[in-house]
């Protein structure tokens, strides 16, 4: 190996380690506890280093955003495959999105609360968050209504998760109608 190779695995490895070690720091206490000095510390780097990786918070935030999108895709395409159906699909599809979200709720912010600099629904749109997309748009496509196109379709379906995600989170839906919410949005779609 390479003195070159060496480093750039050694960068990658640092870079690693910021983006795991400000997860957790926010999973456990919150975005507002992540800060380039309270990082710094963590991973026993100087600031400057943390800075040759990214420019501040805002770019950490990314790349956890990043990171999440693409577990979220991964999650919901393991949660669709094992249903069978359309409707059985969709279900499992919400559930698995509603669970991600009550489960990851500092990588969720990153990715749908705070600003990470990415561009969302952009050609530029970095490909983690097009596959998180087309994780909900693959099975959401199979029952959308005629006319209708899918990616509409899957906006507004991403939208009421995202709503219920949020007020559930925030203590404004009650826990034991979760189950119930989430059958009325499924019983909604178009019959197929």
């Amino acid at each position: 190996m390479s003195v070159k190779e060496r480093k750039e695995r050694e960068r990658a490895e640092r870079e690693r380690l910021i983006v795991t070690t400000a997860r957790e720091l926010a999973e456990q206490q919150g975005w507002d506890a992540v800060t380039t000095r309270r990082l710094a510390e963590r991973i026993e780097y100087s600031q400057p280093v943390l800075y040759s990786h990214f420019r501040g918070k805002r770019e950490i935030i990314g790349a956890v955003a990043l990171q999440g999108a693409a577990e979220l895709a991964r999650t919901l395409r393991a949660a669709t495959s094992a249903a069978s159906g359309p409707r059985a699909q969709v279900t499992a599809l919400a559930r698995g999105y509603l669970d991600f979200a009550q489960h990851h709720p500092a990588v969720y912010d990153a990715l749908f609360q705070l600003d990470g600099g990415l561009p969302y629904a952009q050609e530029d749109t970095p490909q983690p968050l097009k596959d998180a997309f087309a994780a909900l748009e693959e099975t959401l496509g199979q029952v959308t209504g005629n006319g209708v196109h899918p990616g509409l379709f899957t906006e507004v379906f991403w939208a009421s998760l995202h709503g219920l995600a949020t007020l559930a989170r925030t203590g404004r839906l009650l826990p034991e109608d979760a189950e119930a919410r989430l059958q009325l949005l499924v019983d909604r779609l178009p019959a197929h």
